[in-house]
């Protein structure tokens, strides 16, 4: 994610300090024929300091980083897990801007190769973003928001929220469900295959039915589930789900996720 938004990053107009320890990092932006900046100059020098790190190292890396901004800075977070979590530091006078990436939608218009293969974005595929003042002047909102389009280019529609709404969104949404649902989709073509069914065929069999799920289920077109389909995943889903998942939303739940996140050891 830090390579894609200093590439993008280097599109625009503004000055750019880039801060890197490991050696690899280093050698990623060398590539890309930029120099890094010491620690204490680029935080003293910033207008805006954006936290491209793994969720469970803001909370050790945050408290090196907002002494040294100065008054009025802002810190943008690329997730909403450390800071919902609470591990980045008091400090009134600067701006809090919170920001994640939708990714690049399933339905979508592009036409170039490079685009449809751009899972991720923030390279050739339009995508939106979701955005949060977590605190700072309302003025500052917009100045977050034109960072981020900016860092996640080329973006179609930002949408305001809370953190909370985020922290929804991800990890309760995004991966406790669907990335849980995708990952059981994924195991269930494998037991197909098992079974006798080959593989390029089932693949083939369920992307296709992804695609036609998707179209009825966000009102795409018109059509309805069969009969006989709704009878399936009535059965399906008290054979594979349980009866109080939703509760993964509840905040409690929410949070206990978050920590997981923000707290898991580094490798």
């Amino acid at each position: 994610m830090g390579c894609r938004i200093a590439d993008n990053m280097r599109r625009t107009d503004e000055r750019m300090l880039y801060v890197e320890i490991s050696q690899a990092g280093v050698e990623r932006l060398r590539e890309r024929g930029l120099t890094t900046t010491p620690h204490e100059v680029a935080v003293a020098e910033a207008d805006v300091a954006i936290l491209a790190l793994p969720d469970n190292l803001i909370g050790r890396v945050a408290p090196s980083i907002v002494p040294g901004l100065k008054s009025g800075a802002m810190l943008i977070c690329l997730d909403p897990a450390a800071p919902y979590a609470g591990v980045l530091p008091n400090r009134s006078d600067i701006t809090y801007f919170v920001t994640h990436p939708c990714h690049p939608p399933v339905v979508n218009d592009e036409v170039d190769p490079e685009a449809k293969m751009d899972f991720f974005g923030a390279i050739k595929a339009k995508q939106h973003i979701v955005c949060a003042l977590m605190q700072g002047p309302e003025s500052d909102y917009a100045k977050g928001e034109a960072v981020c389009r900016a860092m996640f280019a080329p973006v179609m529609r930002a949408h305001r929220v809370t953190v909370e709404q985020m922290a929804i969104l991800e990890p309760a949404l995004s991966e406790t469900v669907v990335a849980t649902c995708m990952v059981v989709i994924r195991e269930a073509i494998d037991e197909a295959v098992k079974r006798g069914v080959p593989k390029e065929a089932a693949i083939d069999f369920i992307l296709g039915h992804i695609n036609v799920d998707i179209g009825i289920c966000f009102g795409y077109i018109g059509s309805p589930f069969s009969d006989g389909a709704l009878k399936a995943i009535e059965r399906g889903k008290k054979s594979i789900f349980q009866p109080d998942w939703r509760k993964v939303f509840e905040p409690e739940n929410v949070m206990a996720e978050i920590q997981a996140i923000t707290t898991k050891p580094v490798a």
